[in-house]
């Protein structure tokens, strides 16, 4: 257990430290093109007398089977080498692997970018950058619905990006760490409520929904903890009305949890209608607005995402020890 909790620690270091450069080979990527080309290969797949709904819903239940599989299987062959080679190797090749499936310093280097676009006053450059980041329209966004779009990314990808890989590798390691991150990766691409993906992406996104079941609410419970500790201009006790009033606000049982937590941590109030594609999606607010969102909310939030991430890492340190 001793190489394990080193390697995991490590690579949250490695992560804190170097985060994703674009230069740098990324897994993930490689697994989004694994996605893509199997795709293609798979809507190939069916048989015409089949409802094309059901013959959709099996290809896209086929494909998350070949990924996940695909994946697991990989990671623990190379795992499974490096240990058989040295022990020291296979914990240097298990931190790096642990380095690769964090975000955190990733999270808030293209946020902060959005930051930095407002304020030097560039709204055109900071719609650009946060549309790097969300899925929604941002051509017409002003300035604080902007700082509010890259503030929910952050209080989102907290869990998803952050605290649900933390706990998937602290229970099982890079193989269910890499597990997790295929799902996520998967739902990320096909998991979308529009004509194409509606059956093909749902086991995606309900298997997404399952594995972040867990991991939201005790991401929220650490961001609570977070906003306690860091004091002032947080605000714990309202983090906590909020969670409890908000947490169920989304169309996903997971994305509100730890959004709730930071729009009453901030005191800001977050989500409510977004323009996807040219078509305007009703969505309920999250949040009172004791004041207006603000660019450095952006700053802030990501303060609140480390301290959180600092926690778990302390929390998964202890699971594995």
């Amino acid at each position: 257990m001793g190489y394990h909790s080193i390697a995991f620690f490590l690579g949250f270091l490695l992560d804190l430290v170097l985060g994703d450069p674009y230069w740098l080979p990324h897994p993930v990527r490689l697994i989004g093109t694994l996605i893509a080309g199997l795709e293609k290969r798979i809507r190939k797949w069916g048989k015409k007398n089949v409802n094309q709904d059901t013959m959709e819903f099996w290809q896209g239940a086929g494909l998350v089977l070949i990924v996940t599989t695909s994946v697991g299987i990989g990671a623990f062959v190379l795992l499974f080498l490096a240990y058989r080679l040295h022990p020291y190797a296979g914990m240097i090749v298990e931190a790096i692997m642990t380095y690769q499936i964090l975000a955190v310093k990733c999270l808030r280097v293209e946020s902060m970018k959005v930051y930095q676009c407002l304020k030097e006053g560039d709204l055109a450059k900071a719609r650009t950058a946060v549309s790097m980041i969300v899925g929604r329209d941002t051509a017409c966004l002003d300035e604080e619905a902007v700082a509010k779009a890259a503030i929910e990314t952050v209080a989102e990808n907290t869990c998803d990006g952050v605290i649900a890989p933390m706990l998937f590798l602290a229970a099982g390691g890079p193989i269910l760490g890499f597990f997790y991150k295929a799902v996520n990766t998967m739902d990320s691409m096909i998991g979308y409520h529009n004509e194409k993906y509606l059956y093909f992406g749902k086991v995606a996104a309900r298997l997404d929904d399952v594995l972040n079941f867990i991991p939201a609410r005790i991401s929220a419970i650490l961001m609570i903890i977070a906003s306690f500790l860091a004091g002032k201009p947080f605000c714990s006790k309202n983090a906590l009305k909020i969670y409890k009033r908000d947490r169920r606000k989304h169309a996903s049982p997971n994305s509100a949890q730890t959004e709730a937590v930071c729009a009453g941590a901030l005191g800001i109030r977050l989500a409510g209608d977004a323009s996807y594609f040219g078509k305007i999606v009703k969505k309920p607010y999250i949040g009172e607005a004791r004041r207006r969102a603000e660019y450095e909310d952006i700053r802030r939030a990501n303060h609140l995402m480390y301290l959180t991430a600092w926690l778990c890492e302390i929390l998964c340190i202890w699971m594995i020890l």
